[in-house]
């Protein structure tokens, strides 16, 4: 179980205006999510990393969230040999939120039937945009836009208050 704060360096412009939370599945060493909060810390996000469900409820509950970037392998804990996915769980539980934050759910390349499957759970949680997990630096930059996006329709391109 592993929360970890990243927050924006001291001298920044615009110190933590925007909680964001980012879910880590850990699929992979050097993965996409690693490399977003240095992107954003200098622009006042303040990254929240959850390498498990558990630990997301736990920022979700302790932390006011503006934007959640939940993947759908997150883990539900940190027991080795769990291999429990529980990335719909942390949507179900940023939707009953009383001020539900922007979602962009994380989802790997599966079936179809299965993609179809976890796109319809994601929409059914309220997911504001749905990805294919970032393998290239483009797909981190597509990531980026739909982030901005978000900023952009539910905050009317404003830090939130």
């Amino acid at each position: 179980m592993m929360v970890q704060q990243t927050h924006p360096a001291a001298d920044s412009p615009a110190p933590g205006r925007l909680n964001l939370l980012l879910s880590r599945a850990g699929w992979q060493t050097n993965p996409w999510v690693d490399r977003l909060p240095t992107l954003l810390a200098p622009l006042g996000v303040r990254s929240l990393v959850a390498d498990t469900a558990c630990a997301a409820e736990r920022v979700i509950r302790s932390t006011p969230v503006h934007i959640a970037v939940v993947d759908l392998a997150l883990p539900l804990d940190s027991i080795p040999g769990a291999d429990e996915e529980s990335g719909v769980r942390v949507l179900e539980l940023l939707a009953r939120q009383p001020n539900h934050p922007p979602t962009v759910v994380i989802k790997r390349n599966r079936t179809a039937r299965d993609n179809q499957r976890e796109m319809n759970a994601a929409l059914r949680a309220g997911a504001f945009a749905v990805v294919d997990r970032p393998h290239a630096q483009r797909d981190l930059e597509s990531l980026l836009q739909v982030l901005r996006r978000c900023l952009d329709r539910h905050y009317q391109s404003r830090w939130p208050q």
